[in-house]
């Protein structure tokens, strides 16, 4: 027989049941303790391992009385079933005893020193993973629409085909429209005829200078959709010859006078449109892009393919 068996069987029930209340009321005297000494943050962790102490307690005092009955020949059947041998009650101890090690000796999650939050940091990953999104949903978005560069170019390249024409490019700075038909002046009117110091700027006030002598006949195109009012045709023609404004309808009708010629506009999705059809001289010829470049609106020359 072990040491514990001869001790458990050379100690009476009683005595067992008086060291087991004692146990008892030092372990609530130590729980008690414990808690007092807890602050806020650690009350949870301390609650759990004083369950943890009263349930070890409990186990470690129902195998003594246990094992005492079996030493005794007083365990009924059941319990002769369960029996607890002094092994089994030293490996349990043993683990016990363990496992209230590993509590005491290793930090818990609140032990250990908390890093501080970096408030800045958190913003700008919120701020990038927002940014992200919107690119995403706008990607998605884009991907539904048609592809309206691709579906003018397309349309444009087919009716050059079949007029037998090729699209010039013309460098698209604000000043696309004079420069194409300044390249078209060069390319289909007499040179003789044409100053020799031609150029953009020139083209600038020669159409300015047209619709200034001619205010009537462009009053209909100084109307401004956005405001709903009248342009002034001072302010609007000193901004056209002075700066790299982009010129349109109203310089097009105006140099198709001074050059006396049509000029013609191939667009997408339109019929060509003719200004002064009764010009005398050769036909400008100009192509007109909506979608086709990243700047907006634009304006190349049309030579004979």
């Amino acid at each position: 027989m072990s040491s514990i068996e001869v001790s458990e069987a050379s100690e009476a029930m009683e005595e067992i049941l008086a060291r087991h209340r004692k146990e008892n009321k030092d372990l609530q005297n130590k729980i008690t303790g414990m808690k007092k000494q807890a602050t806020k943050s650690k009350r949870k962790e301390v609650n759990s391992k004083c369950l943890d102490l009263q349930d070890n307690l409990k186990i470690k005092q129902d195998n003594e009385i246990k094992n005492w009955k079996i030493v005794n020949n007083q365990a009924s059947d059941n319990e002769q079933d369960e029996e607890v041998t002094p092994e089994k009650l030293l490996e349990q101890l043993s683990i016990s005893q363990e496992e209230e090690h590993s509590q005491q000796g290793a930090p818990s999650q609140q032990d250990q020193p908390k890093k501080r939050r970096n408030r800045q940091k958190e913003k700008l990953a919120k701020r990038d993973a927002a940014i992200a999104k919107m690119k995403e949903e706008a990607a998605l978005e884009a991907s539904k629409q048609p592809d309206l560069k691709k579906m003018e170019q397309e349309s444009l390249d087919q009716l050059c085909e079949l007029k037998k024409l090729k699209q010039f490019d013309i460098q698209p700075d604000g000043h696309c429209l004079f420069a194409s038909i300044l390249d078209q002046l060069k390319l289909r009117h007499d040179p003789k005829e044409l100053d020799s110091d031609l150029n953009v700027v020139k083209l600038r006030s020669l159409s300015c200078n047209y619709v200034q002598e001619h205010r009537d006949d462009f009053i209909p195109y100084l109307f401004d959709e956005k405001s709903m009012q009248m342009k002034d045709i001072d302010e609007y023609t000193k901004e056209m010859e002075h700066t790299a404004q982009w010129g349109g309808e109203i310089e097009i009708l105006a140099l198709s006078h001074v050059f006396d010629c049509p000029i013609s506009i191939l667009m997408s999705g339109r019929s060509v449109q003719v200004y002064n059809e009764d010009g005398k001289n050769a036909e400008l010829k100009l192509v007109y892009y909506k979608h086709s470049y990243s700047l907006g609106e634009h304006y190349n020359s049309l030579h004979d393919s």
